[in-house]
């Protein structure tokens, strides 16, 4: 194994039955990873994406389970950690879970890492909402040496931030060779909406804007556009997420934090539209006010220093990759529903799970 190639290489990734997380394990292997070991307790992922390899090892439970840690193989080469506890409302509700599954399972996978000095790198998935500036309005791209504010909106974009402490001080302190790949809004194939356990909220189902907007068009539904379609984000295709979660590993910097980002604000109306060309959608958009909790309306990531140090920029334009997800919703729409089915008795979507 070379240092720019995985051939041979040993990984783990915690949270790698997840929808960013199995899209990386299955570019591992096409990579031609030498062993994949997945940690994941399944809290928002599902069975079907651990692939059927022979090079592919599960180890299922929670990273911040001691008999969990203690499993962890001794000779990894890169370790990619991207478990959380999905996402702002859901940490909202239950912001204790969130502790358990975002902030603790970073501390004790950290803490034990410290002492794999084989690691060659640990890439943590930071939240660049965290980060970006609290507004409405005209917004500017976000760099990564931008003020970090003390005043957050969710308890998830706290202990997104608490992480990239808890791994900053590992890196200062025992020579953990850690980097911060900060995410945009990524989307694309292999989103499972309903994957996972019940987390207190809708938004255990209709989680990310993308897939649930995608669903809904497909089903003739009106898109509902909180803050009348006028917030927006900088949306990244999964192909894109990862190959600068590889980038990230294999020529990033330790202590340093890397923007995945295309560098372009789209607003909410204006996906919601490319969503209903692309499915053939005619209803309505249904406009709503503005989220209670949500102060971070207008953002967008700088994709300089990516394009800089790790010759990262995306690939896929968000035209092109709404048409590719679109059509693998199509293709496995009772994949999801069979998600989804497992809460339905909390939610009114009865209509989507009969033939």
């Amino acid at each position: 194994m070379t240092a720019l190639s995985l051939s041979g290489a040993r990984t783990l990734v915690i949270g790698g039955a997840g929808f960013v997380g199995s899209n990386l394990v299955q570019r591992l292997l096409a990579e031609g990873a030498e062993v994949v070991t997945i940690v994941d307790n399944f809290l928002s992922a599902d069975l079907s994406n651990v692939p059927g390899d022979g090079r592919v090892q599960l180890i299922r439970g929670s990273i911040a389970d001691d008999a969990v840690l203690a499993l962890l193989p001794g000779d990894v080469d890169y370790v990619w950690h991207l478990a959380c506890y999905h996402g702002n409302q859901s940490s909202i509700a239950d912001p204790l879970a969130d502790h358990a599954n975002n902030t603790l399972t970073s501390l004790k996978l950290f803490n034990r890492l410290k002492d794999m000095k084989p690691v060659r790198k640990v890439v943590y998935s930071a939240a660049g909402c965290a980060v970006a500036e609290k507004t409405y309005g005209a917004a500017a791209a976000t760099p990564e040496d931008a003020p970090v504010s003390l005043y957050q909106d969710s308890p998830y974009s706290i202990s997104k931030l608490v992480g990239e402490m808890y791994g900053n001080y590992f890196f200062t302190r025992h020579q953990m060779p850690f980097v911060k790949a900060r995410f945009q809004n990524v989307y694309g194939p292999g989103e499972i909406l309903g994957a996972g356990d019940w987390r207190g909220t809708p938004h255990t189902v209709w989680r990310n804007v993308t897939p649930t907007f995608v669903f809904k068009a497909l089903h003739g539904e009106a898109l509902p556009l909180d803050n009348a379609g006028e917030t927006s984000r900088d949306f990244i295709y999964v192909d894109d997420i990862v190959r600068g979660l590889i980038a990230c590993a294999l020529m990033g910097e330790p202590g340093e934090a890397y923007n995945l980002a295309s560098g372009r604000e789209v607003t909410i109306r204006e996906l919601a539209d490319l969503i209903n060309r692309e499915s053939g959608n005619t209803a309505p958009h249904e406009l709503k006010p503005r989220r209670d909790w949500d102060s971070s309306g207008n953002r967008f990531g700088d994709p300089a220093k990516s394009r800089g140090k790790l010759a990262f920029e995306t690939e896929v334009a968000i035209d092109e990759g709404i048409a590719r997800t679109v059509v693998w919703t199509r293709a496995n729409l009772e994949r999801i529903k069979t998600c989804m089915g497992r809460h339905r008795a909390r939610l009114n979507i009865a209509s989507y799970l009969v033939d």
